[in-house]
C-alpha cells in the first residue's frame, strides 16, 4: 500500500548509526589504543561475527546471562546452531587453540576491536549491538601479567583523558578456594532460600557467586552477609592477589579492594578488575576484565592460562562528552565554474588528493559562489579556482580563506604548493 510505503524505516531498537561528528571521537579512540598495544607487544587479532554456538556453552557458561538469555542464535542452512559473538575471550581463546599458538612464544598477546551483540535492555552507553576495545595475554599464569593488563588499560583511559575513573579489584582465587568457599556459601543460601526470589534460588544451584552481582534488593540484602571467598583462599591464591597489589602499588595505580566483586563470565579465576566511571552515572561501568586459567582446555585445548579486559567503545565516548572533537577541515576545495572543464580536471583532483591533500570539490554543478560557500562550510583552508583562462595560462588561483588574499600557481606544481 502506499500507505506502507512511505513508512518510515528506523534503526532497530537497541542499536544506533554512527555519524561522522562521533566517528572523529572513536577514531581518537582507535588510535590511542594501537598505540598502547603496540608499546606491550600485542598484535591484532579478528574472529568471526558469529561463531558455533557450543564455543560459548563451553567457554562462558551455563549460569551465565550471557548464555541464558542474551546470545542472538541462529541456524543456518545447514542445520547447524550459531550465535553473535557476544563477548570477544572466547573467540580469540578458540583462534589460539586452532592455530596452534600454544607453539609460540609464551604468553601470546592479542588485541581486537569489534561488535559485540547482546539481547538486553539498551541503556545509556550501552546497545544490543556496541563495539569493544579488548586484550588477552594466553600462556602465563605471573600475576605480573595480570597487574600489565591491568595497568594498560588504565593507561589507554588517562591517554584519553576519560573522568572521574576508579579501579575496583577482587579475586575468584583458584579452584580448591571456589570449591571450599562454595560449600559454606551453598549451605548459607540454603538457611536463607525462603528470602530469595525463585530465579535467584535457581542461580544459586548453578553459580552462587552470581548472586553477589545481583540486581534484586533482597537478594543484595542476603549476599551482604553471605560469606566472602576471600576468606577461604589457599595460600597460592592470596599469593597471586597479594603480589597483583604490590605492583599495581608500585606503579601508583590506585584500586579499591572489593571482595564482593564478580564478574558474568563462568570462565574467571584469580585477579578480577572493573574501572567505573564517575561521569557515566549509575550505570557506572566502562571495562574490566580478569584472569581466566582454565578456558583454553574447557574448550578443548592445551593447558594455557590467561588474562584480559575488554572496554566499551559507545561507554567511553559517552564519559568524554557530547562534544565532538575538532572536524579537521580541508586543504583545499577546487572549484572549476565550467562544465567539462570538471570532466577534464577529475584527475587533478584525483592528483592532489593522492598526494595526501585533504580535497574536495563541486558535485552538483553550483554556481561559483555557492562553491564558495561550500567550500566555506567544509572548512577549506584554500579555494582552487581554475576556469578557462587558468587553463590557457596553466596556472590556478589560490584563495586564502582566512584573509581573502590570492595569488597564482603553476598547476603543475599545485600539490607541492598547496602542501
Amino acid at each position: 500500500s502506499s500507505e506502507r510505503m512511505s513508512a518510515r524505516v528506523h534503526a532497530p531498537r537497541g542499536t544506533r548509526d554512527v555519524l561522522p561528528a562521533e566517528s572523529g571521537v572513536r577514531a581518537l579512540i582507535e588510535a590511542a589504543a594501537r598505540e598502547s598495544f603496540a608499546r606491550h607487544a600485542y598484535g591484532r587479532v579478528t574472529t568471526p561475527t558469529f561463531e558455533d554456538i557450543e564455543l560459548f556453552v563451553r567457554g562462558v557458561g551455563t549460569s551465565t546471562d550471557i548464555v541464558r538469555k542474551e546470545m542472538y542464535v541462529l541456524e543456518d542452512q545447514g542445520g547447524r546452531r550459531l550465535a553473535l559473538r557476544p563477548e570477544g575471550t572466547a573467540g580469540v581463546a578458540r583462534a589460539y587453540v586452532e592455530h596452534g599458538m600454544h607453539k609460540l612464544p609464551q604468553p601470546v598477546k592479542l588485541w581486537y576491536l569489534a561488535p559485540m551483540f547482546r539481547q538486553e535492555a539498551p541503556q545509556s552507553g550501552r546497545y544490543r549491538e556496541h563495539w569493544q576495545v579488548g586484550a588477552e595475554a594466553i600462556g602465563s599464569e605471573d600475576p605480573l601479567l595480570d597487574a600489565e593488563v591491568v595497568s594498560l588499560l588504565a593507561g589507554l583511559y588517562e591517554t584519553l583523558g576519560v573522568p572521574g575513573v576508579r579501579l575496583r579489584l577482587g579475586t575468584l582465587g583458584d579452584a580448591a578456594s571456589r570449591a571450599a568457599h562454595r560449600e559454606e556459601l551453598g549451605a548459607f543460601l540454603v538457611r536463607h532460600a525462603g528470602d530469595l526470589p525463585e530465579d535467584a534460588r535457581a542461580r544459586a544451584d548453578e553459580n552462587p557467586l552470581r548472586l553477589f552481582d545481583h540486581k534484586d534488593t533482597a537478594v543484595a540484602a542476603v549476599m551482604a552477609e553471605a560469606p566472602r571467598l576471600v576468606a577461604f583462599l589457599t595460600p597460592e591464591a592470596a599469593l597471586h592477589i597479594d603480589t597483583v597489589e604490590r605492583v599495581l602499588d608500585s606503579m601508583g595505580i590506585a584500586y579499591v579492594r572489593d571482595d564482593t566483586l564478580v564478574r558474568g563470565l563462568d570462565y574467571d579465576t584469580h585477579t578480577v578488575f572493573e574501572f567505573t566511571c564517575d561521569a557515566l552515572g549509575a550505570q557506572s561501568g566502562i571495562g574490566g576484565g580478569g584472569r581466566y586459567d582454565g578456558l583454553v582446555e574447557q574448550i578443548g585445548g592445551p593447558p594455557a592460562p590467561g588474562v584480559g579486559f575488554g572496554t566499551g567503545v559507545e561507554r567511553i565516548t559517552l564519559a568524554l562528552g557530547s562534544t565532538p572533537p575538532e572536524r579537521p577541515g580541508l586543504d583545499c576545495y577546487v572549484a572549476i565554474p565550467d562544465p567539462e572543464l570538471r570532466i577534464t580536471l577529475a584527475p587533478l583532483v584525483a592528483t592532489l588528493r593522492a598526494a595526501g591533500l585533504r580535497c574536495e570539490t563541486d558535485l552538483r554543478g553550483r554556481s561559483m559562489k555557492a562553491m564558495m560557500r561550500h567550500a566555506n562550510g567544509l572548512g577549506a583552508r584554500q579555494v582552487v579556482i581554475i576556469g578557462p583562462r587558468e587553463i590557457d595560462e596553466g596556472v590556478a588561483t589560490v584563495r586564502d580563506m582566512s584573509d581573502g588574499s590570492e595569488r597564482r600557481v603553476g598547476i603543475a606544481a599545485l600539490a607541492e604548493a598547496l602542501a
